[in-house]
């Protein structure tokens, strides 16, 4: 088995390349049962947090990665990223937090549980 901080690297390198590009691909990663909650309104279900994430109004928009922990959780992952997001070519950062729980799935994770926070104040 892979190290965990490789797997969550190369999970968190995959999830916000994805997202910038097109966060409609990012549906693969979730199941009916993941939950998602993002500035605290909870999603439920792949669809549903697939619908969530593109409607958002962040066009052009560029995650860039801070920080990055990893442990493991009842035999999958919890990763917590932090980082700056930049949107439409502007030039001020908005600060954020998230985390993952990835449990495994064959021989691969999906997202069980994912919390995004914007942080404010910094």
């Amino acid at each position: 088995m892979a190290d965990i901080n490789t797997i969550g690297a190369q999970f968190t390198e995959f999830y916000y390349k994805t997202f910038d590009a097109g966060r409609n691909q990012l549906g693969a990663l979730y199941r009916p049962t993941s939950m998602l909650s993002f500035e605290g309104a909870q999603t439920l279900g792949d669809a549903a947090i697939v619908e969530k994430l593109t409607g958002l109004p962040l066009d052009g928009l560029v995650h860039k990665i801070s920080t990055q922990d990893v442990q493991p959780l009842d035999g999958g992952l919890l990763i917590t990223v932090t980082g700056q997001l930049l949107a439409g070519g502007e030039t001020n950062a908005q600060f954020f937090t998230q985390t993952f729980h990835l449990k495994p799935d064959g021989g691969s994770y999906y997202v069980q549980n994912d919390i995004f926070r914007l942080v404010y104040g910094l």
